[in-house]
């Protein structure tokens, strides 16, 4: 699964109550707004993170659409770039014995693929990238395996593609790792997935101090009873956030608690039909909905609300994990937070199985154009990542830049083997970068009508929240936060354009 972002200005900071140690520092050569010092002209930051897509089934054909009648047209604008996309050697005569096959904007629901540590080593094959039926395809009752091999065009995912003409993205956009939800999630906030510990029940996530699967968080009321529970050791960049006295939150649709049990347990039930009216609950516990609720110094077990608007983004008993009403209540009292993550509903979140592109188009169109029209736009950039990629086929591979040699897990470049170097850190199970996956920034200050090539991974989010707010803090302690490529070929710092683009969240396209 994968991600998205906003930065704005006037970040608001506070050193209230919490019983963590403070810390701060001081740079002359940043740029000082208010209250807040930041290395940019980017004030505040959303990050909003959809989930399971890979680039080539959002973006393989980019910028060429079919257009049939009836459907949302997409007509590239005179020298918009193309990508590195699906050629018509991959359309015709794909080496997995298969073609990918363009699905229309009457067919949004599909089955849920395959996407496990091992499963998408195996799709990739040594480079070839030609297992991805056998090995990633959907196995479920009356699914077709070759459904992995399909996309989307500028006639359903049409708001994407208008952003990313406008704006910037890139065609070079990777997971951290290989693997599902919570890795993804993990290596977003804290750059890593190793320091992971089971504390109760059973669970194939954890392999040799690293997770790999999918697990609840052991910090978290809202989760399945008798699941396995997991906890998280080092540092996230909530806690280097929180030692910067920077704010920030985490805003997840559904967070908020229907009810509570007699010993004051959280219950998490508000639900939403999708467009096939399938009902899901907006929050999902066990499928990493929330990534702080690992780490016991970020966690609101008990999903704590903010007693005071005044308290979002700030040291509260909340810890900065909130509902996502509480992020539209700080940015209407003009106290949006420094950094902010933004988490949709189940529903709306684009995983296959419970969501699809267009649920998950009105939720991010809805979202980015109420952000446009904050006051604070003029100082903002929205990226918009994943977490993982489905297993969905994609034909981009990047040689490993972090090896591992489990022999159980690892198959990438032979039997028990991804990669030819070194683990850092000596941890197993982390080999990536891992599939690709669609990454955009929707800014004034965002390149425009660009894509870029530089390699990125979800750590690269990570990274430009340090280099731009904590003054180069890494975070250490295994992560990849050092090394992840930078986001700045996507921005122009010098050349602003403050005009929003507002589309309509059902077409996708421009609201006239």
């Amino acid at each position: 699964m994968r991600l998205a972002l906003v930065l704005a200005t006037g970040a608001a900071t506070c050193a209230c109550g919490d019983q963590r140690p403070h810390g701060s520092g001081a740079d002359s050569a940043r740029v000082t707004t208010g209250a807040s010092t930041t290395a940019t002209p980017i004030q505040h930051l959303v990050v909003i993170f959809p989930e399971n897509v890979s680039f080539d089934h959002y973006f393989g054909t980019y910028p060429v659409a079919a257009n049939p009648s009836g459907q949302p047209a997409f007509h590239a604008a005179t020298g918009t770039p193309h990508v590195d996309g699906l050629t018509t050697a991959l359309l015709t005569n794909n080496p997995n014995g298969a073609n990918p096959r363009r699905l229309d904007r009457s067919e949004p629901f599909t089955c849920d693929n395959g996407h496990s540590y091992t499963a998408e080593q195996t799709a990739f094959n040594h480079g070839l990238m030609d297992k991805f039926i056998s090995s990633t395809g959907p196995t479920a009752a009356g699914c077709d395996r070759t459904g992995v091999m399909n996309y989307y065009d500028g006639n359903t995912v049409t708001a994407l593609w208008s952003y990313a003409q406008r704006f910037a993205m890139s065609d070079n956009s990777h997971d951290a790792t290989f693997g599902p939800t919570v890795p993804g999630h993990f290596n977003l906030i804290a750059g890593q997935t190793h320091g992971a510990v089971v504390t109760s029940g059973r669970t194939n996530a954890v392999v040799n101090g690293t997770l790999i699967g999918n697990a609840s968080a052991k910090y978290e009321d809202c989760t399945t009873p008798g699941a396995a529970r997991v906890a998280m050791s080092g540092r996230n960049i909530g806690d280097l956030l929180f030692t910067g006295k920077v704010t920030w939150g985490y805003f997840s649709d559904g967070f908020r608690t229907t009810s509570r049990t007699v010993n004051g347990t959280a219950i998490c039930a508000a639900k939403h039909a999708n467009l096939a009216g399938k009902v899901y609950r907006d929050y999902i516990a066990g499928a990493g909905t929330e990534p702080f609720q690992f780490w016991a110094s970020t966690a609101n077990p008990h999903h704590l609300l903010p007693r005071t608007v005044n308290e979002i983004g700030n040291p509260s008993p909340a810890h900065h994990q909130y509902d996502l009403s509480h992020f539209w209540q700080a940015a209407g009292a003009g106290r949006l937070p420094a950094v902010s993550f933004i988490k949709p509903a189940v529903y709306q979140n684009a995983h296959p199985g419970n969501s699809d592109p267009l649920d998950e188009q009105r939720f991010l169109v809805n979202t980015i154009n109420r952000i446009q029209r904050l006051p604070t736009w003029s100082s903002t950039a929205i990226v918009i990542a994943y977490d993982d990629s489905d297993g969905w086929y994609d034909h981009q591979l990047v040689q490993p830049l972090n090896s591992s040699h489990d022999a159980a897990r690892d198959v990438l470049s032979g039997p028990g083997r991804c990669g030819q170097g070194t683990a850092l850190g000596g941890y197993l199970d982390r080999c990536g970068p891992g599939p690709r996956q669609p990454l955009l920034v929707i800014s004034p200050y965002a390149k425009r009508n660009t894509v870029d090539h530089t390699l990125t991974t979800q750590v690269s989010v990570t990274r430009f929240i340090e280099d731009n707010w904590l003054h180069s803090q890494r975070l250490g302690g295994g992560s990849f936060d050092a090394t992840a490529g930078s986001l700045s070929g996507l921005f122009d710092f010098a050349n602003p354009d403050i005009r929003p683009l507002i589309l309509d969240p059902s077409t996708g396209l421009l609201v006239s």
